[in-house]
């Protein structure tokens, strides 16, 4: 095990007895907000210690299966050799999950998030084609027992979407989703072909998660210009009577969100400002990250939206992610939803990564 690894666990588990022992204070128990960030921060290095305790006892007992190899009694010393080949093994694997579990954690994984989805170039093609696009992401969310809804959406004169944002609700959805940001293009006849010919046409995707305390970002309400307007498409007479939908503009940055999903004006108005404060943070992550871009460019790829991260071709079957040079002929299945096979691969060279930087701190 590397030294400087080897440090850095044994002051978490100096942290973690500590923990331990604030949990069983009856000052710490009688202060929730306190006894919360205690009893959060145990469970978040938990798995580590115990990985790292199975370390050190089969760290011993390998010590001790060397010692039994100066044995007199030859069979001794073959069980000893046994042992330690399985040992061994098992350290090898053990220190590999140890660094894993070190790994900086990205605060926003565990959070919800807002999809959206906007035709770019290739006009009623790449309108469908946001359409098919929301339709996949609509299956994955079903198949991890997710919950989508859509928040806004402009319709594609020819279907799809011109433009779609939804709100995604789970466990750790940022942290599946959040390399799926950027521009998506697909290779396909368009519907609209009558001569057969294979067009090119693009759609961004923005993943961007939802703050859990809207304390986080401070938004001073004289920024603020509140639109109210009657709601269009499903909903019934209703939607043509009150005008419950509520467009938000940050004047300063210039951001604007809309949210006609709600019959309430009320709800509709909280969706829009947690709509309005995970733009404001993506806008302030986009400024930081360029400021990074070279280094980040070799985990996943940016982001950024003007860059191509995936292709999706119906000729051949074929989907591309160009930031990890991985190609799949199953592109039926991923239209499905059955995206684990690109995202396992995205977090794990994301991983991997992460692994080297950490190596050579």
């Amino acid at each position: 095990m590397n030294p400087s690894l080897k440090v850095k666990l044994d002051k978490l588990l100096y942290r973690y007895d500590e923990l331990g022992a604030l949990l069983s204070d009856s000052d710490i128990i009688a202060d929730q907000k306190q006894f919360r960030s205690y009893s959060m921060e145990y469970a978040e290095i938990e798995p580590v210690v115990l990985c790292y305790r199975d370390f050190e006892s089969k760290t011993l007992q390998l010590n001790e299966a060397k010692l039994m190899l100066k044995d007199d009694d030859e069979d001794i010393r073959e069980m000893a050799q046994v042992e330690i080949n399985d040992l061994e093994e098992a350290l090898t694997s053990l220190d590999s999950e140890l660094q894993k579990l070190l790994l900086p954690k990205d605060p926003n994984d565990s959070h919800n998030v807002f999809l959206e989805i906007r035709a770019g170039t290739g006009g009623d093609e790449a309108a469908i084609f946001a359409g098919d696009l929301f339709r996949m992401y609509s299956h994955f969310v079903e198949s991890k027992k997710w919950k989508i809804e859509i928040l806004s959406e402009r319709l594609g004169e020819h279907g799809g979407y011109k433009e779609v944002i939804s709100r995604i609700d789970g466990g750790d959805v940022y942290g599946q989703l959040k390399f799926e940001s950027g521009a998506h293009r697909v290779q396909r006849v368009p519907q609209t072909e009558s001569q057969g010919r294979v067009h090119t046409s693009a759609c961004t995707v923005a993943i961007m998660p939802e703050v859990e305390g809207l304390d986080e970002i401070e938004i001073d309400k004289n920024d603020l210009r509140i639109d109210t307007y009657r709601a269009s498409g499903a909903g019934g007479q209703h939607v043509n009577k009150t005008d419950s939908a509520v467009r938000l503009t940050h004047i300063p940055t210039g951001i604007v969100v809309e949210c006609q999903d709600e019959r309430s004006q009320h709800k509709n108005k909280a969706r829009a400002m947690s709509l309005l404060h995970a733009k404001i943070m993506a806008a302030a992550e986009k400024e930081r990250s360029s400021e990074q871009a070279e280094a980040r460019r070799n985990l996943v790829g940016s982001g950024d939206r003007s860059e191509k991260i995936r292709t999706y071709n119906f000729p051949d079957n074929r989907v591309t992610d160009h930031r990890i040079s991985l190609t799949l002929h199953r592109l039926a299945q991923t239209m499905e939803g059955d995206l684990a096979p690109i995202i396992d691969q995205l977090v794990q060279e994301h991983q991997a990564d992460l692994l080297q930087q950490m190596g050579k701190e």
